[in-house]
């Protein structure tokens, strides 16, 4: 007996899950639906099959081949036209001569499918149908048979008042071939429609065999979700991959679970997917391949196809999603809500029930979805961030996606250019890094690799010597699996746009210098770099002075590679340390620098009798301090004192700081001669502007400080170094010079804002508030006598930021509610009649 599976279905009705793939390859339990089939007719004895192919026939052949893992023989039948399902059957049948079996790859069931060829046989048929009694016959069609068996009646998809049985037609057929030969050539032929009431007219014996079994047709997603619930009760005898857990937990290959409690049976796990710590499975849940769970995640009664990643405390409640979809923090996902395959969803979206979102969308953070998104898409334009390009390590920002970005990157470069890579500890970074190097090498760059190091050795060694691009891959500061490539040029300042939107043309468009072997870039591994590091370091501070005031410090390195660098620089400045989480090994655990390495650092500095403490963030470039007393000094304050310090020493010229840093930068610089530059919110414009003539120090809030004369860059060691240098003349104890500095009244808001509706936003302030005093430099930036206030749209995120500073704290609240009535009046605004609205307005 040969059988032959009917797979041409697009499946309309299951989109968006059959958008990009064939309806019987939609996964049930980890398999697609139509695996499940032919390891049913395997079971059973059939070996022998044809496939008929014509929606997407490539992704069936691909996935199933001959069918040797199966155990089976598969041949394929491709329509080049649509022919219908008996003239497919008839292209796939021509040369069979003996009885053979029809069954659907789109329906799941475990019937005996030797008794219908049985009864076949018995009742010397021409066609026997198999049949299945349903309580809901209305999608289906309908089958009247006599006492004997013999079908009387046809009735395709009937009304209410059609119904006249519930036995319907469950797709499964015996035929004898002879009767292929009713069916015309050349144009679309059904079974149902047109041959069976073709044969019923003629008097051939066509007969109905009533199934034992379990039969579910996948024809919309309400049945793809039931078959999956069906398939953990227990209601269809499936093989379902992986090992059984107190009877209804399946836990596929290699998956990592924190709590097995936090499962709820029924579920199904698919292999190597991970839950990690506090994320739960509630009941008949179903997890393809290669999942993840982030931290107080929550997943019931849904179906998630393989490679999806859902963020910390995400809820999805009865929903089906496809593959590699991701899935942000704080996400809401709805019961009867369907996702199709690479949908982006970021945090804090609301997806509110039955709602559809096709392939390939991009839902931005905090946006609630009421409608199904079926042509619109934001996609993402930009494929580099504020400072690089940026995203889930294996999720978004995979080994292969760092390969293409590297090769563009090759690409907008000369042939033989050198390039300088470096990376942080966690090996996630050493993967992407090690791609980087192929895909620079592929297009017949050089690299010279210093491994683990922070960036500013990489920065250093771009400004010392001709290489023409510095590559350093960190990690987030906010989250350890999200990965950052951050790019340099030389003198070691960030990428600028010009040929960021050369390596993106190249990316977006696929335009890759491939090299012949012989051209294949080299790689080398520099010798000495943190010692040249340290010594030009050396050379330009005072290091005499330094040395003369003895400081003891108490430096937590935030497990950055930092620790490898600053040793080499406090022998020689005669500092006495006490140092705190070195880097030891590479692993991703590592926690971040935070409120405990503070709370420790402060401890140790009181402790050990310290001038100060130090605390590193893991990338070595931000740096916080901690005065004698054990207190954390606020980072703006860190800044003020920088410019306190150096209008002290008497050193002349410019200082560079963003737009959004307090005024109190003016009046402190005012009092020292030096002149102020403001520049965009923007690190690439900070450093840009930082490495021009005159300029000693820049910095911006957040601990990052930049000192030209050594590195246009932030810099960790060198702003400490530095600082050290500034602190050795005065005799007085840092808690003391910082009660001295003007307090700063600045306060910032974010607010959410849709990409849509951020040029919007930012005219129609300009228009409301045209007869004031305006800064344009970065958003929109108005004064009065009261202080500033500011809007700046984020370029990353679905956000603009509101910054204002008063003469005191009071106003500084004032003009921010100001600015952010009139924000969300716009926002709240369903036409433009804002515009009209007088300046400031609340």
């Amino acid at each position: 007996m040969r059988a032959i599976v009917m797979a041409g279905g697009e499946g309309t009705r299951l989109r968006p899950l059959t958008s990009n793939q064939p309806k019987p390859m939609v996964p049930i339990v980890g398999k697609p639906c139509m695996e499940h089939i032919l390891e049913l007719l395997h079971a059973q004895g059939i070996e022998e099959t044809t496939i008929t192919l014509a929606f997407m026939p490539q992704a069936v052949r691909t996935y199933f081949g001959d069918g040797e893992a199966l155990g089976m023989s598969i041949e394929y039948s491709v329509e080049e036209e649509p022919l219908g399902t008996a003239g497919s059957v008839k292209l796939a049948a021509r040369n069979i001569e003996e009885p053979f079996l029809v069954i659907s790859g789109d329906a799941l069931c475990d019937v005996d499918l030797n008794a219908l060829v049985k009864y076949h046989k018995e009742h010397n048929a021409a066609v026997t149908i198999g049949l299945k009694s349903v309580e809901n016959p209305l999608e289906f069609g309908i089958v009247v048979t006599d006492d004997d068996g013999r079908v009387e009646r046809f009735l395709e998809k009937p009304s209410w008042g059609q119904v006249f049985s519930d036995t319907i037609n469950t797709g499964i057929y015996v035929l004898d071939p002879e009767v292929l030969r009713h069916v015309p050539a050349g144009r679309s032929f059904d079974f149902s429609a047109d041959l069976f009431p073709l044969l019923l007219e003629m008097g051939r014996p066509i007969y109905g065999c009533i199934l034992d079994g379990y039969w579910q047709d996948i024809g919309n997603l309400e049945q793809y979700r039931q078959a999956n619930f069906d398939a953990l009760d227990g209601k269809v005898q499936l093989k379902i991959p992986g090992i059984r857990l107190r009877g209804d937990i399946w836990i596929g290959e290699g998956v990592e679970i924190d709590d097995l409690e936090a499962i709820e049976g029924p579920a199904f796990i698919g292999n190597y997917s991970r839950l990690t710590k506090d994320a739960s499975l509630g009941a008949y849940s179903v997890l393809g391949a290669s999942v993840t769970l982030r931290e107080r995640a929550r997943v019931s009664h849904s179906v998630l196809d393989s490679a999806t990643h859902v963020g910390r405390n995400t809820l999805i409640e009865g929903a089906v999603i496809g593959r590699s979809c991701d899935i942000r923090s704080h996400v809401r996902i709805h019961e009867g809500v369907a996702i199709g395959d690479e949908v982006a969803i970021g945090a804090e979206g609301v997806i509110w029930p039955g709602v559809h979102i096709y392939p390939y969308k991009e839902v931005e953070s905090g946006a609630q979805i009421h409608e199904n998104l079926i042509w619109e898409s934001r996609a993402t334009t930009r494929l580099f961030g504020q400072d690089g390009v940026i995203g889930l390590v294996n999720v978004d920002l995979t080994p292969e996606m760092a390969v293409r970005l590297a090769a563009a990157t090759g690409t907008a470069l000369k042939q033989g250019a050198r390039i300088i890579t470096s990376r942080e500890a966690p090996t996630a970074c050493r993967m992407i890094k090690r791609a980087l190097i192929s895909g620079l090498n592929s297009t017949g760059v050089d690299v010279a690799d210093l491994r683990i190091l922070p960036a500013a050795i990489n920065r250093h060694l771009l400004k010392a010597e001709s290489y023409e691009l510095g590559i350093h891959v960190g990690c987030s500061a906010s989250d350890p699996e999200v990965i950052q490539i951050r790019f340099f040029e030389p003198p070691g300042i960030q990428l600028g746009e010009r040929l960021q939107k050369e390596i993106a043309k190249h990316y977006s468009r696929m335009e890759l210098r491939r090299t012949a072997a012989d051209e294949v870039g080299g790689i080398g591994y520099p010798a000495r770099a943190r010692e040249s590091y340290a010594q030009d370091l050396l050379n330009s501070i005072d290091a005499e002075l330094v040395r003369e005031r003895k400081f003891r410090l108490v430096v937590d390195y935030g497990y950055s590679a930092a620790s490898y660098v600053l040793p080499l620089l406090l022998a020689p400045l005669g500092i006495e340390v006490v140092s705190a989480h070195g880097f030891i090994v590479e692993r991703m655990n590592q926690p971040q620098p935070g409120g405990e390495s503070l709370l420790q650092a402060k401890k140790l500095v009181t402790a050990a009798n310290a001038d100060l403490g130090a605390v590193f963030d893991r990338a070595g470039e931000r740096l916080h301090l901690i005065d004698e007393e054990g207190n954390e000094i606020p980072v703006e304050k860190v800044l003020l004192l920088f410019l306190s310090l150096l209008g002290a020493s008497g050193r002349k010229g410019k200082v560079a700081f963003p737009i959004t840093v307090t005024s109190q930068v003016e009046k402190l610089a005012k009092k020292s001669g030096l002149e102020v530059i403001r520049t965009r919110v923007s690190l690439v414009d900070l450093t840009r502007e930082a490495s021009g003539e005159n300029v000693i120090f820049a910095g911006a809030v957040g601990g990052g400080y930049v000192f030209p004369d050594f590195l246009p860059a932030y810099d960790a060691v060198a702003s400490l170094c530095k600082l050290l240098e500034l602190l050795a003349p005065v005799q007085q104890p840092i808690s003391e010079l910082i009660a001295k500095l003007p307090p700063s009244t600045l306060v910032h808001r974010r607010l959410h804002c849709p990409w849509a509706k951020k040029g919007l936003v930012m005219r129609l302030l300009v228009e409301q508030m045209k007869d004031r005093k305006l800064d344009l430099t970065d958003g929109v930036k108005v004064g009065d006598s009261r202080g500033w206030a500011q809007v700046i749209a984020d370029s990353d995120e679905p956000v603009v930021h509101i910054y204002a500073e008063g003469t005191n704290s009071e106003l500084s609240n004032e003009l921010e509610s100001e600015m952010r009535i009139m924000v969300e009046e716009i926002l709240g605004s369903d036409n433009e009649t804002s515009a009209e609205l007088p300046a400031g307005a609340d």
